[in-house]
């Protein structure tokens, strides 16, 4: 899910019966991006802290010391926007498969992973007792006997050594896909950010693990639980930590807390909670925060809250999923149900119309977009992997689900730009690592291999090695790296 991902699971509702249903930044330019990594490569410094309430970028890791290659310290990735800066990957793989540097029992979870500073950041839910835990392999994995705690975990990234642990009571109730947490943590500046499925909000010492605050999106904020629990990642901009509470009271749809002490700084309009992490956009001067409802896209002002522009876009069972994109000022969303939007940005922040739309092709489910040079690729609930001309909603082609096989009905895989090529690193929910190029020419995969079962969680790729979660082990492997590869294509 998300953010993290997930919440998941939405889709199977229309295919199962009662008992087994459920639907489950501002970017910088490619240039900005180029001349970030190649300060990093030169120069081994960082950068300063950030001053308060900056809206010209999402907030990113500082943790390039003694690193050649990025980590990953929040949702989607250095720059929360699915693209990483790693080493040249060989487009041979042993046919033993990757080198495992180890492995970890954890409970379950839909949220993804975090790297920064050499450790490695993530929740679950533990299982009821290791009867239980033996029953846990799959995405199902819900379905078992689980405590009603929740947990964060700090792993050294390099060896896989626990840390540090917090655990605190998180009762799911009748939750559906109450498999466990569905959020990626979000570290910054040596804090950790989390959330709970049930609105628990936490900020923690990365080192240590000590909390620093906590609060609580329905008790203290009036908000109410989506119907598949919190998946929206906690966003980071400046000195602020936006989150999601949603509910019917106004100010209750977005909120803004000083990330440092975790007192409220803002709210803003009223509307459900979906599970989309929010978008930081740069456009024509000013700087907007994009927000994907069930009812609604929003665009508000990130410093204040102060409400731009709102576009109906209403979807069933509120599955407001995969986190939106915006290039050549378009925002793109895609749904299940409903399909796909894309909203013209104006001169001013609050001018935005609908400029196209589609509802035949481009039906996206947990797996957000990417885009490169005019043209985007989506995994469609269909027709799978489909590329189509960002401008205009145009298809241009689709894999016939070759990359995710076997799950036509909720296909879902993170797919991952590497180095500003037109090469991306793939994990579909069978567990496969895929290496691929994607250009308008079509779909062309390079090598393929099997990490971990299935999953709907999000990876992290960090230096030389990939993370992956299932709902009982965590892994850690060595990507097949050349320094020999050209990836400029």
């Amino acid at each position: 899910m998300n953010q993290g991902k997930c919440p998941l699971a939405l889709l199977d509702r229309q295919f199962h019966s009662r008992s087994d249903r459920s639907p489950s930044s501002f970017y910088p330019t490619e240039n900005e991006i180029m001349l970030r990594y190649l300060i990093l490569l030169i120069i081994p410094v960082f950068m300063a802290a950030p001053v308060a309430v900056h809206a010209e970028k999402p907030e990113q890791s500082t943790d390039t010391k003694n690193t050649q290659y990025e980590e990953w310290p929040q949702w989607r990735g250095p720059r929360g926007d699915g693209t990483w800066n790693g080493p040249p990957i060989k487009t041979v793989w042993p046919k033993t498969g990757l080198k495992k540097l180890w492995e970890r029992e954890i409970g379950g979870g839909y949220g993804g992973i975090s790297v920064s500073h050499k450790r490695l950041y993530l929740m679950d839910r533990p299982a009821a007792s290791n009867e239980e835990q033996k029953k846990a392999e799959g995405i199902h994995g819900h379905r078992i006997e689980r405590k009603n705690v929740e947990q964060v975990l700090c792993f050294d990234a390099l060896t896989g050594q626990p840390l540090w642990s917090h655990a605190y009571p998180s009762d799911y109730d009748q939750l559906e896909y109450g498999n466990g947490p569905r959020v990626a943590p979000t570290v910054i500046d040596g804090f950790v950010y989390t959330l709970g499925t049930m609105g628990d909000v936490y900020c923690f010492a990365a080192d240590t693990g000590k909390v620093i605050w906590n609060t609580h999106l329905v008790k203290d904020f009036g908000g109410k639980v989506p119907q598949w629990g919190y998946a929206a990642a906690p966003y980071v901009i400046g000195e602020l930590v936006i989150l999601m509470p949603g509910g019917e009271e106004q100010g209750t749809a977005i909120l803004a807390l000083d990330r440092k002490t975790g007192k409220e700084r803002w709210r803003s309009l009223s509307d459900q909670a979906g599970y989309a992490t929010p978008l930081l956009i740069q456009h024509a001067g000013h700087a907007q925060l994009i927000v994907w409802s069930p009812n609604h896209i929003h665009s508000v002002a990130p410093r204040s809250g102060q409400h731009f522009w709102s576009v109906p876009y209403k979807v069933t069972y509120g599955v407001a999923i995969a986190s939106p994109i915006e290039k050549e000022g378009l925002v793109f969303v895609a749904g299940y149900w409903e399909g796909s939007k894309a909203i013209q940005l104006g001169e001013r922040p609050q001018d935005a119309k609908l400029k196209w739309e589609d509802r035949r092709v481009l039906r996206g489910l947990m797996s957000q977009p990417l885009y490169r040079d005019g043209y985007a690729y989506l995994l469609d609930k269909q027709f799978g992997l489909t590329c189509f001309e960002y401008a205009t909603g145009k298809k241009i082609w689709d894999d016939g689900g070759k990359m995710t096989p076997g799950n036509s009905r909720n296909p879902q895989a993170t797919l991952v730009w590497l180095n500003q090529s037109a090469r991306a690193l793939i994990l579909n929910s069978d567990g496969d690592l895929i290496l691929a190029e994607l250009t308008p020419a079509g779909y062309q995969e390079l090598a393929r291999t099997n990490l971990i079962g299935e999953t709907w969680a999000h990876p992290a790729y960090a230096e030389t090695r990939v993370y992956a979660r299932s709902n009982t082990k965590l892994v850690a492997y060595e990507l097949p790296t050349d320094e020999s590869v050209d990836e400029s294509r």
